[in-house]
């Protein structure tokens, strides 16, 4: 069974303590927690980086061995072309996150590129969130290719 992708971008390893009036108290270690439980026995691959680099490589690596993504890749959402180009080369589902409403914020947050390739974008949930962004997934990828979804209840 092919692997889920959770990738995060730049500054999300700050979660708890960055801004938590707009991003709210949860770590990214609870993060991780709760895509895992979501997850089930769906094997899922956690990352976070500051590097645009890095969240490209992994994108690609997902092309290779992954069966979904889920991707909050943060500043990089507004501001890479290159990003949405390794996004558009993915053909299973790809969810765009984000923990705050990026449209209920300045206007330099309503232009995403990453939106260009997704499929779903979520968006003002919390933290809390990215778990039913997997279960959404799951759900995607069992429609779109016959595949037992294997979260838990």
């Amino acid at each position: 069974m092919k692997p889920i992708y959770v990738l995060n971008g730049p500054n999300l390893n700050r979660l708890g303590k960055r801004e938590p009036a707009i991003y709210g108290t949860t770590t990214l270690a609870e993060v991780e927690q709760l895509c895992r439980g979501a997850a089930g026995t769906r094997p899922l691959e956690f990352r976070q980086t500051n590097s645009e680099e890095a969240l490209i490589n992994w994108v690609h690596e997902a092309i290779d061995e992954g069966a979904g993504i889920i991707i909050n890749p943060a500043a990089f959402t507004f501001t890479s072309i290159a990003l949405l180009d390794a996004l558009k080369m993915f053909e299973g589902p790809v969810i765009e996150f984000h923990i705050s409403n990026i449209h209920r914020r300045e206007a330099i947050y309503h232009r995403s590129y990453v939106s260009m390739r997704a499929d779903v974008v979520m968006a003002g949930l919390g933290a809390e969130g990215y778990a039913t962004a997997v279960q959404s997934l799951l759900r995607l990828l069992e429609r779109q290719g016959g595949e037992t979804a294997s979260a838990t209840p």
